[in-house]
């Protein structure tokens, strides 16, 4: 049976439900309609996340939504109530952003793979949230924007991620435009992995995270960190780094034994070392 992760004394009561099985956490927006990323919001996700580090039994992280909007981005209404104070909400507004980039960075960061299973409209932050993830597999219904441009508030730093995961012009067409797009398009521009029927997508999502589960731990964590080092490299700094990867790779148990298990055609048995 599933084991159940809370991050309030009853998960379905906070606005993150946390639920493993097998291997794959599964932490599932849980404040419809709008799934925004309040303060409160972005604390939790990023609680759980640090909080899956410690727990060797999370191999793989899965964000999902609960209800029929994915994220739609940051709690304007709560921004709007701070201008209010007297500072206008400069402070808040600030602590806002400063919380959204420490939960992007630890996505991105985090030693672990996260999948994005997104179904429904991810808008502003709610897309950067699918852009930060390592992969993201999205329902034919699934649509996506940065609409900031439409109510008087560029998306820079949903803009972070997007223009990390997409090509320059295509980036730049859903900023300047606002416009939506759909999954198929999300697709083309790079943004999602795969589009597959809503009826199917949980279980496509759950079979990708129990295969990358089923590697060894230690080597997914070195490529993934390497993966996003690298990218960040000039291409001769990039290939020394990895080259050095690559050695301490090789000198780690589980490299020895995937090695030998390919070679004498058998299973490999991970110790995660």
């Amino acid at each position: 049976m599933a084991e159940i992760l809370a991050i309030k004394p009853a998960a379905v009561d906070g606005p993150v439900a946390a639920r493993l099985d097998k291997g794959v956490l599964r932490l599932t927006l849980a404040n419809p309609p709008a799934n925004a990323l309040s303060l409160a919001v972005m604390a939790a996700l990023t609680t759980e996340l640090e909080r899956a580090k410690a727990d060797k039994a999370v191999r793989v992280i899965v964000l999902s939504a609960a209800g029929k909007v994915f994220c739609a981005g940051h709690d304007l209404k709560e921004m709007t109530a701070r201008r209010a104070d007297a500072d206008r909400g400069k402070a808040f507004f600030a602590e806002t952003f400063a919380a959204c980039a420490t939960l992007m960075q630890a996505i991105v960061r985090h030693p672990l793979p996260v999948i994005a299973e997104v179904d429904g409209l991810a808008t502003a932050a709610g897309l950067q949230l699918v852009a930060s993830c390592d992969l993201a597999i999205a329902s034919h219904e699934a649509t996506f924007c940065t609409p900031g441009v439409n109510i008087g508030l560029f998306c820079s730093t949903p803009m972070v991620a997007l223009s990390r995961n997409v090509s320059r012009k295509h980036a730049m067409e859903m900023l300047l435009t606002g416009e939506t797009i759909d999954a198929a398009t999300a697709k083309e521009f790079g943004l999602v992995n795969r589009v597959v029927p809503r009826e199917y997508l949980n279980q496509i999502v759950t079979k990708y995270a129990q295969t990358i589960a089923s590697k060894s731990s230690l080597v997914v964590k070195t490529g993934k960190e390497a993966f996003y080092a690298q990218a960040e490299m000039v291409l001769a700094d990039a290939y020394a780094y990895t080259g050095r990867i690559m050695v301490e790779n090789m000198l780690a148990r589980d490299a020895e034994e995937g090695i030998g298990a390919f070679i004498n055609k058998r299973k490999p048995e991970w110790t995660d070392e």
